[in-house]
């Protein structure tokens, strides 16, 4: 690939790509393995390409674009955003099982990343499994393209760090698809938070449960799901996770964990619990946050926000009092407008490559890298809760200390006061 460069002014290698990589979701998870060693040559697409952008000039007055790796479920409803987004061309997408949905209406179907290099890319989306989420971003960092890439940010923290440290020093822009956050009622309950209308928060409770998603099959419960919580969780109130503890349970035969239940403390004193899991045929997307003049409750799968009111006016009525407490206070469920979110997420990223900075209200992928790191002390929470005794009694689970957002030099803290050495949990150095 020759001369490619992207909208933030960064020159992609002048080298040919190696290691393209294969991604394989559109009937299933694929295996970490599924990898492709071939080299692409540079080709005159490419070039051509690059050309036609540095001649457009001004990286706002273009139509941006866009590559998509993995056509699985999330794939393709990525596909079908990026097909009609304003001052967007899908101009290829990634997997060697094809396009069986037909979801692409005619956009060419690639097997490996470097062949989607070779058309000249602005940025790319990338869907495919969390496991193949650092190669495949890293490959993309080294051409000089920005990225899109689904939630989790990567498999590990490690991974996760170095994707971070891969665009930030290219100066590309990187965002993470926490879909949640573009959710009109999550972004209406932050809003109302931000002015005060809960007065102080005392505690944030989340539930996500739903049926068994056979797609999914390279992470468990904790990544794939807990990582909405975790991250609308900090980002509704401000604060960052400072210690939890937390339970796992396997139940489909699996190597993964079905169900996490966690508790925790946010920087600011507030009360964290999350219960998530993907056995139940109950589908449900429940927040909740409590405060000094009542409670904020969001409903994600419906977009709606209701507002509970601390009782101001007394129960009278004697029988009543049993069901509904000595007060009551106004209950009121809000109207406002309603987008998809994806749209909006899809949205917010173009702009900020056009701006080409991580502004523009994106999930950047620092903020991606916290949450894995979050996600990575539930597990290790989890694993070291041992359960009952050969007593009978049971072992009161240790809680793990999580390191506040400012970045250290990520040594290793010292021991505290639980009887072990806490996980500290440090962001990569700038």
């Amino acid at each position: 690939m020759t001369g490619v460069t992207g909208v933030t002014g960064t020159t992609a290698a002048t080298t040919a790509i190696a290691a393209a990589t294969a991604i394989s979701t559109a009937t299933g998870p694929a295996p970490a393995t599924a990898i492709s060693t071939a080299t692409a040559p540079a080709t005159a697409t490419a070039a051509t390409a690059a050309a036609a952008a540095a001649a457009d000039g001004e990286a706002g007055g273009r139509v941006l674009r866009a590559g998509l790796i993995g056509l699985g479920a999330m794939g393709r409803n990525h596909a079908r955003i990026l097909s009609s987004l304003d001052g967007v061309e899908l101009v290829g997408a990634v997997d060697p099982a094809g396009d069986p949905h037909g979801c692409l209406h005619g956009v060419p179907v690639l097997t490996d990343v470097a062949r989607l290099l070779e058309r000249g890319i602005d940025y790319a989306v990338v869907a495919c499994p969390t496991a193949l989420h650092e190669q495949v971003g890293l490959q993309l960092a080294d051409a000089g393209v920005c990225a899109l890439i689904e939630k989790p940010l990567a498999h590990t923290s490690e991974a996760a760090r170095r994707l971070v440290a891969a665009f930030e020093e290219r100066g590309l822009v990187a965002g993470v698809g926490h879909i949640e956050r573009f959710n009109p009622a999550l972004q209406q309950l932050r809003q109302r938070l931000e002015a005060g209308e809960l007065g102080e928060v005392f505690q944030v409770v989340t539930r996500r449960q739903g049926p068994f998603p056979h797609r999914i099959a390279d992470v468990g419960v904790v990544k794939d799901l807990a990582t909405h919580d975790i991250d609308l969780t900090s980002w509704i109130t401000g604060q960052e996770y400072v210690s939890l503890s937390a339970r796992t349970v396997s139940k489909s035969g699996r190597d993964h964990e079905d169900m996490v239940a966690v508790v925790g403390s946010l920087t600011d004193g507030t009360m964290v619990s999350h219960l998530v899991n993907w056995l139940s045929p109950l589908k449900e997307r429940f927040a909740a946050v409590t405060g000094e003049r009542g409670c904020f409750v969001a409903d994600t799968l419906t977009a709606d926000l209701t507002f509970h009111a601390n009782g101001a006016v007394a129960t009278e009525w004697e029988a009543l009092r049993a069901f509904r407490g000595v007060a009551e206070g106004d209950t009121v469920r809000y109207a406002f407008p309603k987008r998809e979110p994806l749209v909006v997420e899809h949205e917010r990223f173009r702009d900020a490559v056009r701006g080409g900075s991580g502004s523009g209200g994106i999930v950047t992928a620092r903020e991606g890298l916290r949450t894995v790191e979050v996600s990575a002390a539930v597990l290790a929470s989890a694993r070291r809760t041992t359960g009952v005794l050969e007593t009978g009694a049971l072992e009161t689970a240790t809680p793990l200390e999580v390191a506040s957002a400012v970045i250290t030099s990520g040594s290793p803290s010292a021991p505290g006061d639980h009887g072990h050495s806490p996980v500290r949990l440090a962001e990569p150095t700038a």
